[in-house]
């Protein structure tokens, strides 16, 4: 069978919840392609083990960006998941739904009908929260949220220490109230991650009418004129073509759905041509507006041994496995990210856009370095850069790397706003609750005080967040730089749709999995027609006097 109602491209976070939301109606006959296999194995399960699978080839695409100018010249990592599950399946597991301000600004910039009330019902629709406010979260959905158990004093102290320094505490960032410190949440549930590809995907592959082909690399959209037709994909070297008799979704990624648009011919006229590629639809915004999160750690020594570093090595690590394998509890059963901070920089910012992640030691995300000893640290920096980027084709060939140039830091107001961040971080380490704890600041150093000094820091050591989106940018079908309206049809093209996080106009503040994921729902209702839920309107919390205070 090569013919079927509706064809999905990608078993990411989005693609997972449209291809089993498309399958609930026997009716339709669902596709689901997908580059990489199966999700089985102790790496991507073990929440603590998150470092280990988003540099595994295995389970991503191996992507990185151009040397950044603003950055030395270095090549950033773009880990994107290549397995069931997406990037969902690679992630760090933390969820954040994002600002109420960040939709209602979604709207304002032409998505008509993803402001916050809009977009509330789907982020409801679509999750149980253990332990949460109720009015604001959902309780009944396929997406498990739950929170650490915080059994190392560091989590209680980071909250404190935010206290002191002035900030308030927020019992649910994802609900009425993101601004504050407060318990961390992560798609784990009962002690192993979970990812789209459980909350969504595993239950709906058992539906006849579902159909979920691995090791398929979409290499392009088949067209005729302006009307998306079918698929062209490669499976174990032999190239196999599927038709679509309703409509073709790609739920790609940030990174590879422009790079699918811009291999059928659907992108700028002239950068197509310069590629190797004969347009046939002129859309000069795919591939534009590429934005991530950068960030830095703020480490500090430790004076007591309780941080995770007591594990940091080989029968460490093979104790908190053979727990975990065993029992499914323990450290491997958590991503250890149990506390947080939403913060804003300064007064006149009125939400905020500072994000912080505590975690009891001081490594790097990736896990390949570790400092020399306990500590611990708060990876920081803005959530609204206004630095943006683009990916565009290397070629013809669909084998080929896309050119990813994010241009971090191009901007003067990003590094004015990282050094913000960082003196905002040492003020919050310093305060009496890390009295007990605190140590030598292992990095940036007692030394990187001046803004020249902190501008070098950043420019050597800051990281992705690993959060890229916005290169098909949902807006007005007038506005010429729009590549999907707002019911996510890719304007100027017959039965093709984008729905993942290359949609969003503006990213949003935190993580970007919940927001995912919530765009799959909703662009699952538009694709079937149904009438959208109504409108929720429960308040979010914005500080009362933001105009001229900074906390």
């Amino acid at each position: 069978m090569n013919q079927y109602d509706y064809i999905v491209v990608g078993a990411g976070s989005a693609g997972c919840a449209l291809a089993t939301r498309l399958s609930e109606d026997p009716k339709n006959a669902v596709l689901l392609l997908e580059y990489g296999g199966s999700d089985f194995g102790p790496f991507i399960q073990m929440p603590a083990a998150l470092s280990y699978p988003m540099s595994m080839k295995c389970y991503d695409w191996g992507f990185e960006s151009e040397p950044e100018p603003h950055l030395g010249g270095r090549r950033l990592q773009t880990p994107r998941g290549k397995v069931i599950g997406g990037s969902s399946a690679i992630n760090g597991m933390v969820y954040v739904r994002g600002h109420a301000g960040d939709f209602d600004t979604w709207a304002e910039m032409g998505a008509a009908g993803w402001d916050y009330a809009s977009v509330l019902p789907y982020f409801k629709r679509m999750e149980t929260s253990h332990g949460a406010q109720s009015a604001w979260r959902g309780t009944h959905g396929p997406v498990h949220v739950t929170r650490g158990a915080r059994k190392n004093p560091l989590h209680d102290a980071f909250i404190e220490a935010g206290g002191q320094a002035g900030y308030s505490r927020t019992a649910d960032y994802n609900g009425e109230r993101q601004e504050g410190f407060g318990e961390m949440e992560m798609t784990v549930w009962r002690g192993k991650r979970w990812s789209a590809a459980d909350a969504y995907l595993k239950p709906a592959m058992k539906r006849p009418n579902l159909t979920v082909v691995t090791g398929a690399m979409t290499r392009r959209v088949l067209m005729e004129s302006v009307q998306a037709v079918g698929v062209e994909y490669e499976v174990r070297g032999a190239i196999q073509t599927a038709l679509a008799e309703k409509e073709i979704v790609l739920a790609a990624s940030a990174i590879n759905s422009p790079k699918l648009l811009m291999a059928s011919g659907i992108g700028n006229a002239e950068e197509l041509k310069r590629a190797g590629i004969v347009p046939l639809v002129h859309r000069p915004g795919v591939g534009l507006n590429l934005q991530d999160h950068l960030e830095v750690y703020v480490q500090q020594a430790c004076t007591q041994p309780i941080t995770l570093y007591k594990y940091w090595n080989l029968f460490g690590k093979a104790l908190v496995g053979a727990q975990w394998f065993f029992t499914r509890t323990g450290i491997g059963a958590s991503n250890q990210f149990e506390s947080c901070g939403f913060i804003r920089s300064r007064a006149g910012v009125s939400y905020p856009d500072i994000q912080f992640h505590f975690l009891p030691m001081a490594v790097r995300y990736d896990g390949q370095t570790a400092a020399e000893g306990h500590g611990y640290q708060a990876h920081v920096g803005p959530m609204r850069s206004a630095s943006r980027g683009t990916v565009q084709l290397a070629g013809p060939d669909p084998a080929q790397k896309p050119v990813i140039r994010f241009n971090y830091m191009s901007e003067p107001e990003d590094w004015a706003d990282f050094r913000q961040a960082i003196r905002l971080t040492r003020e919050i380490f310093a305060q009496g609750a890390f009295a007990p704890f605190r140590g030598k600041e292992i990095q940036p150093g007692e030394d990187a005080v001046s803004d020249a000094a902190i501008d070098d820091f950043v420019r050597e050591h800051a990281e992705s967040a690993y959060h890229p989106c916005g290169t098909c940018r949902m807006g007005a079908a007038d506005d010429p730089f729009a590549v999907v309206d707002p019911e996510c049809r890719v304007i100027g093209v017959k039965g093709l749709r984008v729905a993942d996080s290359s949609i969003f106009p503006r990213i949003t503040n935190g993580n970007l999995n919940a927001p995912s994921i919530m765009v799959g729902e909703k662009a699952a209702d538009h694709i079937l027609g149904k009438s959208l839920p109504p409108a929720t309107n429960v308040p979010a919390w914005w500080h009362p006097d933001w105009r001229n205070s900074q906390r």
